[in-house]
């Protein structure tokens, strides 16, 4: 968690994301970990500190993240823009095949990799996560 943003906008973030990782998915509930609200353009990069330029993001997103905007499509090898949750809609550039999280658009299948959606440990939690709705 920054502590360069404001706690009202914090608060609004984490409401707007329902405390889910705006990348990953994952509920902060069952991580045992705070989540970040996370600058998407980075402040070193022109970033500012406004809603639409914020998300909430479980710390190994915002970890693997880190202030990059752009990376390599593993696919075609071209560089592009990540994922983008404020100006992106998930469901566009990612699905579910299982627990599994695959990006569909060279933006999806980027930020995949970047950030290391299916992880053992995350495809764990996953798991956890949806027996418990089951």
């Amino acid at each position: 968690m920054s502590p360069s943003v404001p706690r009202e906008i914090r608060y609004l973030v984490r409401e707007r994301a329902q405390n889910r990782c705006e990348y990953c998915r994952m509920a902060q509930a069952i991580q045992g970990a705070t989540f970040h609200v996370e600058h998407i353009v980075p402040q070193r990069k022109g970033g500012k500190t406004v809603p639409e330029n914020l998300a909430l993001a479980c710390p190994s997103c915002n970890f693997h993240k880190s202030d990059h905007t752009k990376s390599e499509d593993p696919e075609t090898g071209q560089v592009v823009p990540l994922f983008r949750p404020r100006r992106d809609e998930w469901e566009e550039h990612f699905r579910f095949e299982g627990l599994k999280i695959v990006g569909v658009t060279s933006e999806g299948r980027a930020t995949v990799r970047l950030l290391n959606f299916n992880s053992e440990r995350r495809l764990l939690i996953r798991s956890i996560e949806q027996s418990l709705w089951e």
